[in-house]
């Protein structure tokens, strides 16, 4: 039976999801396991490399720039986006029946070498996506001394 979708996504809940005895492709993928069956719609980033550096486009729908950070430690550039954690618990009336809008964190790293300081990476977020550009840095050998060992007789 075909199930209207919009935008690839089901317009109805998958009423087998979850149960042990269905074949369900998804279940076996540590990601739907990790972050839940719609995961895959979190930070969806796209990678190019150029003769200069890479650019790194990562969506983040409905986040604001206040809401997203990037930070680089060990080599690692961390990117994460954080939203509605703080809010203060206040009593309202009424009950969600159903809640669909994202809250909570996400976090993706890059490993972008040890060369790459913070000041080389440029970032721009606008209209929901985070863009940022890592240079191409020449890895520096170190310099290679010879040591000598002390013949004793």
């Amino acid at each position: 039976m075909l199930a209207p979708s919009i935008f690839g996504e089901n317009l109805f809940d998958d009423f087998f999801g979850g149960f042990p005895f269905y074949d369900d492709r998804d279940f076996r993928r540590a990601e739907k396991k990790l972050y839940g069956k719609n995961a895959g719609h979190l930070m969806k980033t796209d990678i190019r490399e150029t003769d200069e550096g890479y650019e790194i486009m990562i969506d983040l729908p409905g986040f604001k720039k206040e809401e997203v950070k990037a930070s680089l430690e060990d080599g690692y550039l961390t990117l994460s986006a954080a939203k509605g954690l703080d809010k203060s618990e206040e009593k309202k009336e009424g009950h969600y029946i159903r809640k669909e809008r994202y809250e909570g964190a996400c976090q993706r790293s890059f490993y972008v070498g040890t060369d790459v300081t913070e000041e080389d990476i440029k970032a721009e977020f606008k209209h929901g996506i985070l863009k940022l550009f890592v240079p191409k840095k020449e890895h520096k050998d170190a310099v290679e001394q010879k040591k000598y060992i002390a013949i004793e007789g």
